[in-house]
């Protein structure tokens, strides 16, 4: 899942970059509202973690703005204000959630998951493809109760286009979802997660598009 991370303490935004970046997710950083801007204009993110006290003023201004542009992209709201009041203020300004730091990494991953899941309108925690069972909570496939072990990105890849079943997604929409603005990105990259995972799951399991893209089916 490609995700912005809006916070400007330094301490804090590296160590849930590192954390969210070594599950699979890209992730990219604005450590204030016009880097923030800037990134959403040109980038399609499946989540926005928000602090509140930026230093070119509140991140709730953020939100109203995408919110009132009609943005439905999940926004967690991850701060030090931990007044009821400033909670209420969050969720009717749109936010999905609100977590106060000092917040628990693993828990914001998490929720993160639990609304992007809700946001591609299947919010089930568990789902069937043929004879996988998929753990989208977990980030884990089973077959037959055998676990198939994924790497980060290849679960990456697979969640993007489980997202969007039925639909196809192109190469440069997938490597969106993968790759974070300074991330290396090898021009067959795709292809090979695609060649990977049709290895481990089955060769029908993910579907070619000849010039459009890949799809699950």
């Amino acid at each position: 899942m490609r995700v912005l991370l809006v916070e400007d303490e330094a301490d804090i935004a590296d160590a849930l970059l590192r954390f969210l970046r070594g599950l699979g997710h890209a992730v990219d950083h604005a450590a204030d509202l016009d880097m923030a801007r800037a990134a959403i204009g040109v980038a399609d993110y499946g989540a926005i973690v928000l602090d509140l006290a930026l230093p070119d003023g509140s991140g709730l201004d953020l939100l109203r703005e995408q919110r009132r542009r009609g943005s439905r992209v999940p926004v967690l709201i991850a701060t030090a204000r931990d007044r009821i009041s400033d909670r209420i203020a969050g969720l009717d300004a749109g936010a999905d959630d609100y977590v106060v730091k000092p917040y628990d990494l693993a828990e914001v991953e998490a929720r993160l998951r639990a609304h992007a899941r809700r946001a591609s309108g299947d919010p089930a925690p568990e789902t069937r493809i043929g004879g996988l069972t998929v753990d989208r909570a977990g980030a884990r496939l089973f077959r037959d109760g055998d676990e198939i072990r994924l790497t980060s990105r290849e679960w990456a890849l697979f969640d993007a286009l489980l997202s969007a079943r039925g639909r196809v997604l192109s190469k440069p929409v997938l490597e969106e979802r993968l790759y974070a603005f300074d991330d290396a990105i090898e021009g067959n990259a795709v292809e090979v997660y695609v060649c990977r995972l049709r290895a481990k799951l089955g060769a029908d399991a993910i579907q070619t598009r000849r010039g459009l893209g890949y799809l699950i089916p």
